[in-house]
C-alpha cells in the first residue's frame, strides 16, 4: 500500500512557476507509476502528466512545454514543475499511484493524495 501527500501549492501570479511535491510512503515506491491530476471548481478531475517506474513520462500535447515531472526514488518523492502558469491552471492538484506504468484515467489509479491548491491570478 502507498500513502501520498502533496505539497507546494499556493497563490501565484500568471507567468510564475511552482514546484509541487508528492511524498510517498512504502518500500516499493520505485515500482509505481505516479501521475498528477487537477480539478478546477465545477469540473471533472483531469490528467496532467505521469511518470512510469522506469522514469519515462507522458502528457497531453496541450500541456507539453510548461509542465515537467520527475522522481527521486531515494526520497520517495515525485515533483511537478509548472512554468508560465496561467489562470486556467487553477485547481486542486492531486498525485496518484498505480503499479508500474502510467495511465490517463482517474479510475486507473489505486492510491490518491489529499490534494494541494494552486491558484493563479491574472
Amino acid at each position: 500500500q502507498v500513502q501520498l501527500a502533496e505539497s507546494g501549492g499556493g497563490l501565484v501570479q500568471a507567468g510564475a512557476s511552482l514546484r509541487l511535491s508528492c511524498a510517498a510512503s512504502g518500500r516499493t515506491f520505485s515500482r509505481y507509476a505516479i501521475a498528477w491530476f487537477r480539478q478546477a471548481p465545477g469540473k471533472e478531475r483531469e490528467f496532467v502528466i505521469a511518470i512510469n517506474w522506469s522514469g519515462s513520462t507522458y502528457q497531453p500535447d496541450s500541456a507539453k512545454g510548461r509542465f515537467t515531472i520527475s522522481r527521486d526514488n531515494a526520497k520517495n518523492t515525485v515533483y511537478l514543475q509548472m512554468n508560465s502558469l496561467k489562470p486556467g491552471d487553477t485547481g486542486v492538484y492531486y498525485c496518484a499511484a498505480r503499479g508500474m506504468t502510467g495511465a490517463r484515467r482517474v479510475d486507473d489509479y489505486d492510491y490518491w493524495g489529499q490534494g494541494t491548491q494552486v491558484t493563479v491570478s491574472s
